[in-house]
């Protein structure tokens, strides 16, 4: 239920001063006489028609506040809503290698990826998302689900040295294509994020990103690092120390994937444009939703109106029937 003029609600503020007056008057009505004894007396407390007395005071009270609700005119929505959605499957491939680790994003590569892609699933609860994670090689850390406090959690548990290290941007490509062709859903998109050249694997990049075209598998690449060099922590006797290391993305790869396929490529040189890269592509990947909505008010002032003209009669009918007075 809802009011179409709520503001006169307010009004119900009245009865504060009414109840006062009405406490206050009863009590002035009470009076004491100083006597040696009352035995003498037949005293008369005026039964039952003491508490009918106080009765009609409730009843207007009530009836007050139900002409203010009619007033106030409450209302019931009865709605009826269609939805029909045309599904986009996601998969994520995330390079886990050792040079993720170099700091120029924050805290480093790899947790700044995880927390901004954590951040993109949790805005798409309707998707089918899962995450395919590589280095020297690669496998399914999670595969298509639309349960994804399960691939959040696996996606907090991504972390360098899981495989064997190296960067085979085909393979981790192939296997998210892999898990994701056999989709029934319109759309089909992968997101691959690295910050090297390919260096390791079986399958080179441009021709997963063929069997991505074959599939009708959409490719957005993502480049992370800075320009020239970037600062990679390096154990020693001593403690960590950091050392320069230089960036070397192998954007033209990256781009071609792209462009084959119909995707684009993106570069991020800090943590907050990576974050800006995951709102343009899901901006760009939106879900297709149809919407039919079916509304109808009803106003439901009546009842309060009527059950209000009933406390007036019964008011009036113990006031001068039962309560009258000579």
């Amino acid at each position: 239920m809802r009011f179409a003029n709520p503001q006169y609600l307010s009004l119900l503020l009245v009865l504060v001063p009414m109840i006062a007056w009405y406490i206050w008057k009863h009590a002035k009505l009470h009076t004491s006489v100083r006597l040696s004894t009352a035995a003498p007396l037949k005293l008369n407390d005026g039964g039952y028609k003491k508490y009918i007395g106080h009765l009609l005071f409730v009843m207007r009270c009530l009836c007050i506040s139900l002409i203010i609700i009619a007033i106030a005119r409450p209302q019931t929505s009865n709605s009826m809503r269609h939805e029909s959605t045309e599904g986009i499957d996601i998969m994520l491939s995330l390079d886990i290698s050792g040079t993720m680790l170099a700091e120029d994003l924050k805290p480093n590569r790899l947790e700044a990826a995880k927390d901004v892609a954590i951040e993109f699933v949790s805005g798409r609860p309707n998707d089918n998302i899962g995450l395919v994670v590589f280095a020297g090689e690669s496998f399914t850390q999670c595969p298509l689900t639309t349960d994804h406090t399960a691939l959040i959690n696996l996606f907090k548990g991504v972390e360098y040295g899981m495989i064997e290290d190296g960067t085979a941007i085909g393979l981790g490509l192939a296997n998210a294509v892999d898990r994701i062709k056999d989709s029934k859903a319109k759309s089909k998109v992968v997101i691959l994020l690295t910050d090297g050249s390919n260096n390791r694997g079986d399958i080179a990049p441009l021709t997963a990103a063929e069997i991505a075209k074959t599939y009708n598998v959409r490719v957005y690449t993502i480049g992370a690092g800075k320009e020239d060099v970037a600062p990679y922590p390096m154990q020693t006797p001593f403690g960590v120390r950091y050392q320069n290391i230089p960036v070397e993305i192998d954007e033209e790869s990256l781009k071609a994937i792209a462009d084959m396929t119909g995707g684009a490529y993106f570069r991020a040189t800090n943590t907050k444009k990576l974050a800006s890269i995951y709102e343009e592509i899901d901006k760009m990947e939106k879900t297709k939703l149809m919407v039919k909505e079916y509304n109808r008010q009803s106003e439901d002032f009546l009842p309060f109106l009527v059950a209000s003209v009933v406390l007036i009669i019964l008011e009036l009918l113990l006031k001068h029937i039962v309560l009258r007075e000579l």
